[in-house]
């Protein structure tokens, strides 16, 4: 259990936190003030991001600072965990849900946490804690100016 952890992350707001050319990032960056940390993460969560970041030492080593500040923590994902999150990418096969998202669902619904910090609100507003219970997704949906492109 992490009983400290009130909130997730998932990989587009971790980016979005480091990049700050990201459209998401200054929304990301005031939601993630707000929060109490560490915000809880898995290894698929991270697998993803340092394949996005690539192989740019400059972009690495932020990643990695950002991984390593205290800021997150990583749950567990054993065995044991495997038939959930097999059972809700089938569910949700439609969207489709990916590895990294299902671990987040799982990890949500066993650690009792409804707050994600996720710019794919489309997905975390769709998925289900539990079958029934509704993530509160944060920062929310960042509106475009009429004059962006």
């Amino acid at each position: 259990m992490h009983a400290d952890a009130t909130c997730l992350i998932d990989t587009g707001a971790i980016l979005a936190l480091l990049d700050g050319d990201d459209r998401w990032h200054e929304p990301c960056v005031a939601a993630f003030s707000g929060l109490r940390l560490p915000l809880l993460t898995t290894g698929a969560v991270l697998t993803e991001l340092f394949h996005l970041v690539g192989d740019r030492r400059h972009d690495v080593a932020a990643a990695w600072s950002f991984v390593r500040s205290g800021a997150l923590t990583l749950a567990t994902i054993g065995d044991v965990d495997l038939a959930t999150i097999d059972a809700l990418m089938a569910r949700y096969h439609d969207r489709p849900m990916d590895f990294a998202d299902a671990t987040l669902v799982h990890v949500a619904h066993r650690e009792a946490i409804t707050t994600v910090l996720t710019v794919d609100n489309d997905d975390f507003e769709t998925y289900r804690i539990g079958a029934r219970r509704r993530f509160r997704v944060l920062p929310g949906r960042v509106h475009r100016s009429r004059h962006a492109p």
